[in-house]
C-alpha cells in the first residue's frame, strides 16, 4: 500500500493513478518500442565512445512524431540499457562506454585480465539491476510530493530553481568552474533568440525567418553532443594506432553462493549513496560510482583488492551509477530541472511533444510517475535478462573500427535532425552546432550547461522579469526558498576553486618545508 502521505492523493486516486500508468506500458505497442530502445541502448553502451547522451538525442529525431508515452519509452529505455551495456568495454578493454561506467573500469578490467570477464560482467549486471530497481522506487515514493511542494513556488522561487540547477551543472564540470560558466552563459545567449516571453516582439532572429520560434532545440543537442563526438573522435584518431582486442575468455559466469552474499554489503553502499546523490541536480552516475567504490573500500575487509581486481568495488561502483536514474527522473519531472545531460535532452523531446516538466505535471496527471516508473522497470528487466546471457558476439563487436561507426552514426543524425520537420535550416544548425561543440570539446568548455541553458533561458527570463516587474529586487529577498537555493548556488561555484586553492596552498607549504630539512642537517 503506498502511504498517502507520500503520494499527497486520497487512496482510491492513488490506485487508479497506479493501475492506469501500469496499464499504459503493458500494450503491445508500449513493449514493442521499449524492445527497441532495449537493443540500441545495449548497443550504444558497448560502443565506446557513443554516450547515452548522443544516442537519446540523436533518437529524438525519431521519436518526435510517436505519440508521447512510446517515445518516452523509447528515449528511457535506451538510457536503461546503456547503462548496463556500457559495462561491457569497461571490463573487456579497459574503455568506458558512457562516464557512468568510468568507476567500473577500477576492478572491471583487472578481473578480466585475472580470467574473471564473465564473473565481473554477471555481478555488474545484478548491481545495476538492483540499483535500477533502488532508483524506482525513489521515482515512485518521492515525484508527487516533491511536485507538491515546488508548486507551491512563485516567480522568485522559479528563477531561484532554475539558477539551482544551471549552477550545480556548472559546478560539477569537472573543475572547470569558468568553462563551464562560459558554456552556461551561450545557452543562454541562445535562449533569447526568437521572440520575447513578455510582449512577445521579435529580437536577435537576424532577418531568419525560422528563427522566430527561437534556436530549435534537437538540431542543437544533436550537434553538440552527437556530431561534435564524432568530428572530435576523427581529429584525434591516429591511423596507424593498434586498437586494444577485447578479452575474449570470459571464464566462470555465475557468482556461488559465497560470492552472492560478498555483493550484498557493496550493493547496498551503492544504493544508498546513488539513491541521494541521484536527487542533486546535475551530479549524474559517473560521480556517484566514484564516491560508492571509495565508501565500500573504507567499509571492506579486503581493502587491499580494491583497484586490482574487487569484485565489491566493481559492484558498489555500478550499482550507485545506476541508482541515481530514478533521482534523475525525479527531480528533472516534477521541478523541470536536468537531473543530467540525458535529462536536459529529455526535456527537448516532450517540450516538442507539449509535455511541460515541473511542479504542475505530476500534481495535473498522476499516473504519469507510475507510466515512467514502469517503463524503467520493464527495461530493467529486459536489459538484466540480456546481460546474462554469453555475449560472445559483443566481443567481435568492439573489434569494428571506428571509421565505420562514424558514417553510420553521421547519417543517422542527418537524417533524425531532417525528419523533426523536413527542415534543411535545421540541418545547418546541427551542422553548425556540431562544429561549435568540437571547440567546446577541443578546449575543455563543457557542454552539459549549455544545453542546460538554451533550455531553461526562458524560464528563467520570464520568471525574471515577472518578480522585477512585481516586486522588484525586494521580491527575491523576501523569499527564504528562494535564498537557500541562491546560497547553495553560490556553494557550488566558489566551494571547488577554494578547495583548489587551498589545496595548492598546502602543497605549496609541505614542498618548503621539505626543501628547509633539505638544506638544514
Amino acid at each position: 500500500m503506498i502511504p498517502e502521505l507520500l503520494v499527497q492523493l486520497p487512496l482510491p486516486l492513488a490506485a487508479n493513478a497506479v493501475t492506469d500508468g501500469i496499464g499504459v506500458v503493458l500494450q503491445w505497442d508500449t513493449l514493442l518500442y521499449i524492445g527497441l530502445g532495449m537493443l540500441v541502448g545495449m548497443l550504444v553502451g558497448a560502443f565506446p565512445g557513443v554516450t547515452a547522451t548522443m544516442a537519446v538525442a540523436l533518437a529524438s529525431g525519431f521519436t518526435l512524431t510517436m505519440d508521447p508515452i512510446q517515445g518516452l519509452a523509447v528515449l528511457l529505455t535506451i538510457y536503461v540499457a546503456a547503462q548496463f551495456g556500457d559495462r561491457v568495454p569497461a571490463i573487456l578493454i579497459n574503455t568506458p562506454g558512457t562516464p557512468a561506467s568510468i568507476a567500473t573500469t577500477f576492478d572491471g578490467y583487472p578481473l578480466a585480465k585475472q580470467g574473471k570477464a564473465g564473473l565481473a560482467m554477471t555481478a555488474s549486471a545484478f548491481g545495476s539491476a538492483f540499483g535500477m530497481i533502488i532508483g524506482i522506487i525513489v521515482l515512485s515514493l518521492f515525484a508527487i510530493p516533491l511536485a507538491g511542494l515546488a508548486r507551491q513556488f512563485g516567480p522568485p522561487e522559479l528563477f531561484a530553481l532554475v539558477v539551482f540547477g544551471l549552477t550545480m551543472m556548472i559546478g560539477v564540470s569537472s573543475g572547470r568552474i569558468f568553462k563551464g560558466l562560459v558554456a552556461g552563459a551561450f545557452g543562454l545567449l541562445l535562449a533569447t533568440v526568437g521572440r520575447d516571453p513578455i510582449t512577445g516582439d521579435q529580437r536577435f532572429t537576424l532577418g531568419i525567418l525560422e528563427l522566430n520560434g527561437g534556436v530549435p532545440f534537437i538540431p542543437v543537442i544533436i550537434g553538440l553532443f552527437g556530431v561534435a563526438e564524432v568530428l572530435n573522435q576523427m581529429v584525434t584518431h591516429r591511423r596507424n594506432a593498434i586498437q586494444d582486442k577485447p578479452i575474449s575468455q570470459l571464464g566462470q559466469w555465475l557468482p556461488d553462493r559465497e560470492m552472492f552474499r560478498r555483493l550484498v554489503k557493496p550493493m547496498g553502499i551503492g544504493a544508498g549513496t546513488g539513491s541521494v546523490v541521484g536527487l542533486v541536480p546535475a551530479v549524474g552516475g559517473d560521480i556517484a560510482g566514484i564516491i560508492s567504490w571509495d565508501n565500500a573500500k573504507r567499509f571492506s575487509r579486503r581493502k587491499e583488492e580494491f583497484g586490482k581486481g574487487s569484485i565489491e568495488g566493481l559492484t558498489a561502483a555500478d550499482t550507485s551509477s545506476t541508482a541515481t536514474l530514478g533521482g534523475s527522473v525525479t527531480t528533472t519531472m516534477a521541478l523541470g530541472v536536468p537531473g543530467d545531460s540525458v535529462m536536459a535532452v529529455l526535456i527537448g523531446s516532450m517540450m516538442i511533444w507539449g509535455i511541460q516538466p515541473g511542479p504542475a505535471l505530476f500534481t495535473n496527471d498522476p499516473s504519469l510517475v507510475y507510466t515512467l516508473a514502469a517503463i524503467l522497470l520493464v527495461a530493467t528487466v529486459l536489459s538484466l535478462g540480456l546481460s546474462l546471457i554469453r555475449m560472445k558476439s559483443m566481443v567481435k563487436l568492439l573489434e569494428l573500427k571506428n571509421q565505420y561507426l562514424w558514417i553510420i552514426i553521421l547519417v543517422f543524425c542527418m537524417v533524425g535532425t531532417y525528419s523533426i520537420s523536413n527542415s534543411v535550416f535545421d540541418v545547418f544548425v546541427m551542422l553548425i552546432m556540431g562544429l561549435i561543440g568540437l571547440f567546446m570539446l577541443r578546449f575543455g568548455f563543457p557542454a552539459g550547461p549549455a544545453v542546460l541553458g538554451l533550455i531553461l533561458g526562458p524560464l528563467a527570463e520570464s520568471n525574471l522579469r515577472r518578480t522585477l516587474i512585481g516586486d522588484g529586487w525586494a521580491g527575491f529577498f523576501t523569499s527564504p526558498i528562494a535564498l537557500v537555493l541562491f546560497a547553495i548556488s553560490a556553494a557550488a561555484l566558489l566551494l571547488p576553486p577554494l578547495r583548489q586553492m587551498r589545496l595548492r596552498r598546502k602543497h605549496a607549504l609541505k614542498g618548503k618545508d621539505e626543501g628547509l630539512s633539505v638544506l638544514i642537517p
